[in-house]
């Protein structure tokens, strides 16, 4: 298993639009990945999950993914956060 740990930056934090991209690109693999926000843990390939999380601008988040494809599921979720997701609204 791996993880990583990222800073929120987006101004709504993992909310709506920007929620919705996080899990997009969690679903391109196969690994299973859970992401941590404080005492609360989500399954990354759930929006509804994700958005329990109430992980605000400045939260750090902790990801783990398990699988074959693990260590680029991770780049590429750390890639869109640290994008700030591409700058979508």
């Amino acid at each position: 298993m791996n993880e990583i740990t990222l800073t929120i930056q987006h101004e709504v934090g993992l909310h709506a639009r920007p929620a919705a991209l996080f899990v997009k690109k969690a679903m391109e693999f196969q690994s299973a990945i859970t992401v941590f926000c404080g005492d609360r843990k989500a399954n990354a390939k759930s929006i509804l999950n994700v958005l329990t999380l109430g992980a605000n601008k400045g939260a750090q988040i902790t990801v783990q993914a398990d699988g074959s494809d693990s260590e680029a599921a991770l780049a590429a979720l750390q890639e869109l956060v640290d994008s700030n997701f591409g700058g979508v609204a």
